[in-house]
């Protein structure tokens, strides 16, 4: 059922990427390849997020990283 998922995300995001593109002026190749970045982290995402939805955010990670600095900074 995962895999139909995985499909519609597909199709979603090739529509947008048709619907988008011819937009994009021709001379424009840092826009286009910015869209390609950002379009493809985009679709990973989601496709992740897919499978494993008890995936940590990353409010986690910084949470983790500055904890410790914050119980220095309190205790003194």
């Amino acid at each position: 059922m995962k895999w139909i998922s995985v499909i519609g995300i597909t199709i979603v995001v090739a529509i947008l990427a048709f619907y988008e593109w011819p937009k994009m002026k021709k001379d424009c190749q840092k826009e286009k390849m910015a869209f390609i970045t950002i379009t493809t982290i985009g679709w990973l995402l989601a496709i992740v997020l897919l499978f494993f939805p008890d995936l940590p955010g990353p409010t986690h990670l910084i949470v983790k990283i500055f904890k410790p600095l914050g119980q220095v900074l309190v205790q003194e």
